[in-house]
């Protein structure tokens, strides 16, 4: 039974991390503040301030999901040990799988629960726009754009985030010219954000009949989604909106008269897009959110001091930006140019397994911001 010894072994030596985990989430503060906005939402008239009373809603959904999540993953180490001893007590052989499998799952938890607690930074906690553009080289581009749309679909599969197109533009033969998707769900931009850049291809071209080896480029950009509570002062002058019929996998659940709507920003060229909604009012409204939220991100990725300082530069899709290369032809492996964390498993990776990526740059991120202090 030495290897229930050992997964016994391996499983209590996380207890300590466990237990720094709920300090770090300040678990016993959650809890008491959740008692009290819990107290305050009982009280007469509280519904009164519809505005004030859909703040303190949505903060008590937050911190019942921070709760939950770490009860959650208590209970799972809980019960795996028990299992675990029980397996022992028993001579029970056939429980090693399953044992084996929930201390493989409690530890990838724990992993990505700790990493969460070095999300600070403003807008880390918000639901995420992610917008996907198919590089130069027509159909095989537009093909990449789409495989990398589907990767991130499935990501959020496995982590419970939920995914809503919000534009889509098919491609000329195949694939996606364009899409934009929003990742709602507690740290989503946080995460994603580490997935903002070039992303780069290189295999046999199912498009080439002479199969030569390709390399394709396209682009993600990742936004928080702001809040309505935010101001942002956009003119009405400079705004232009254009209206076009709904499309693709976008439109598929819309109805076909012109209601897709898109908004271009004059003065620094950005141009955002939504045809999920019924009417041509409520696409207008997500479309002005996107702007928004984009304008905010630009400012203060950029340092300046207002939106109006934004100049609207936009990188080149191509060699040299990229931030990570997924090579399928001559050998698989999809590196990280930042970290250099590199996976073999490509089919795993496409399939959303993108975890060892974030965490990997997560933490380099965090290693600078301690050494800059």
């Amino acid at each position: 039974m030495l290897q229930f010894e050992e997964l016994r072994f391996e499983l209590l030596g996380s207890k300590d991390a466990l237990i720094n985990l709920a300090d770090a989430i300040d678990l016993e503060n959650l809890k008491n503040e959740l008692k009290s906005l819990e107290e305050k939402m009982s009280e007469e008239g509280f519904w009164n301030d519809i505005e004030n009373a859909n703040k303190v809603n949505k903060r008590i959904s937050a911190l019942r999901g921070k709760i939950n999540k770490y009860n959650s993953l208590y209970r799972l180490y809980e019960d795996t040990l028990t299992l675990i001893e029980l397996a022992m007590e028993e001579g029970d052989e056939s429980l090693y799988d399953e044992c084996k499998a929930n201390v493989e799952s409690f530890k990838s938890e724990l992993e990505i629960q700790t990493l969460s607690t070095l999300l600070t930074g403003e807008y880390d906690n918000n639901n995420a726009i992610i917008t996907f553009h198919a590089g130069a080289g027509g159909t095989e581009a537009q093909d990449w754009a789409l495989m990398l749309y589907r990767m991130y679909n499935r990501w959020c599969e496995r982590h419970g985030f939920k995914t809503s197109t919000l534009d889509y533009l098919d491609g000329d033969e195949a694939g996606i010219k364009s899409a934009v998707m929003l990742v709602e769900g507690q740290n989503a931009y946080g995460f994603l954000k580490s997935e903002m850049g070039i992303h780069r291809l290189v295999r046999i071209s199912p498009f080439d009949a002479s199969g030569r080896r390709h390399t394709s480029f396209a682009s993600v950009e990742v936004i928080p989604e702001i809040d309505d509570d935010i101001n942002v002062e956009i003119r009405p002058e400079d705004i232009k909106m254009d209206v076009y019929r709904a499309s693709g996998a976008g439109g598929q659940k819309v109805n076909k008269t012109s209601s897709a709507v898109r908004l271009t920003h004059i003065p620094t060229g950005i141009v955002v897009a939504c045809q999920v909604e019924r009417s041509q009012h409520q696409n207008r409204e997500v479309a002005m959110r996107m702007l928004k939220s984009k304008l905010i991100e630009i400012k203060e990725r950029e340092n300046l001091e207002k939106i109006e300082d934004i100049k609207g530069v936009q990188k080149e899709i191509a060699w040299g930006s990229q931030i990570r290369s997924y090579v399928f032809m001559p050998y698989t492996l999809v590196k990280d140019h930042r970290t250099n964390y590199e996976s073999g498993n490509i089919n795993a990776v496409m399939d959303g397994d993108l975890d060892g990526f974030i965490n990997a740059y997560l933490k380099m991120q965090s290693k600078g911001a301690n050494n800059n202090k």
